[in-house]
């Protein structure tokens, strides 16, 4: 079996890590930062593939890891549960091209008059901090080793591999490099939970698109969506607007109070996901496969993309 390192400790690398161990490949992960300090750590991470048109690569991906997730939710993973969800529509009511498979996907009438109808639908939903400290724990469980390093070169990750698998997100925009890779900024509120079981959306929102995904002991909401801007200092008026639009949607978030405000940067990619083998390999002849540019759906594309990472490998 084949030596591989994978470079990236975020939420793609990881799985990436599991499937590759489960395969009997021997791996090691470096990763720039810890788990709390990447970027999939911040995620509201509900399955859902925001902002992508329809695309097969992306429908087999979430599929798989839709099946994946809800599996690892009913056997009780450390962050994983299933989560009620409302999507809230002010315009075409059609199926999106995503909900096959997806469970209880219903169309309904709308609840107020803004509005057109709603989806509601059943889908797995991670708390994100908890879940990567688990895939550590499998990723060791099974063998495979985790070492913080930064790379300045993906060359440097080839010395004693015989595949490298370039699951660095964001930072592939100069590894690789690919011009195609840009940040999308993203704000959001981690708030008390007065009691909110059901999470939801308002994507069409005219100050911003909304949503509200609760968790075990807080809310997340949001947010904001921007392509090209790395800026993530504190913004008051955007955590204004960001709780002025949550409260209207949903009104028991009045009672809640802030305990965080967060920003973070989410590894977008012009034309969308990047997951192939390189024909320029590394020195020494090092094969180099790479999965980046998930932008906001890392989750909801995770294990599926760690499938094909593994079939490539062992290809």
């Amino acid at each position: 079996m084949a030596d591989v390192v994978v470079a990236g400790g975020g939420i793609i690398g990881l799985t990436s890590a599991v499937r590759l161990l489960e395969a009997g490949h021997r791996v090691k992960v470096l990763s720039a930062h810890p788990p709390e300090q990447t970027v999939s750590s911040i995620a509201a991470a509900v399955w859902y593939p925001t902002h992508f048109d329809a695309d097969d690569r992306l429908l087999r991906w979430g599929q798989q890891a839709l099946t994946e997730l809800t599996r690892q939710a009913g056997e009780g993973v450390p962050g994983v549960t299933m989560r009620a969800s409302r999507m809230l529509l002010r315009g075409l009511t059609a199926r999106p091209w995503w909900a096959i498979g997806v469970p209880e996907f219903r169309l309904e009438p709308p609840p107020e008059r803004r509005f057109t109808g709603e989806w509601q639908f059943t889908v797995p939903a991670v708390q994100t901090r908890s879940y990567l400290y688990w895939l550590i724990e499998v990723v060791e469980a099974l063998g495979g080793t985790i070492e913080r390093r930064q790379l300045t070169s993906l060359a440097e990750a080839a010395t004693s591999a015989d595949v490298v698998v370039n699951a660095t997100g964001l930072a592939a925009g100069a590894l690789v490099p690919d011009a195609a890779v840009h940040p999308i900024r993203g704000r959001i509120l981690v708030l008390s939970n007065p009691g909110i079981t059901v999470s939801v959306r308002d994507e069409d929102d005219p100050e911003g698109g909304v949503y509200v995904h609760p968790r075990s002991r807080d809310v997340v909401v949001g947010g904001t969506f921007e392509p090209g801007q790395d800026d993530i200092s504190p913004d008051a008026s955007v955590t204004d607007s960001i709780l002025r639009r949550c409260t209207t949607l949903v009104p028991e978030l009045a009672q809640a109070r802030v305990l965080r405000e967060v920003a973070g940067l989410r590894p977008g990619r012009h034309g969308g996901p990047r997951l192939e083998e390189d024909a320029r390999p590394l020195p020494g002849g090092v094969r180099l496969i790479h999965c980046y540019g998930h932008g906001g759906a890392g989750i909801t594309l995770s294990w599926g993309c760690a499938d094909e990472v593994t079939a490539l490998v062992q290809s």
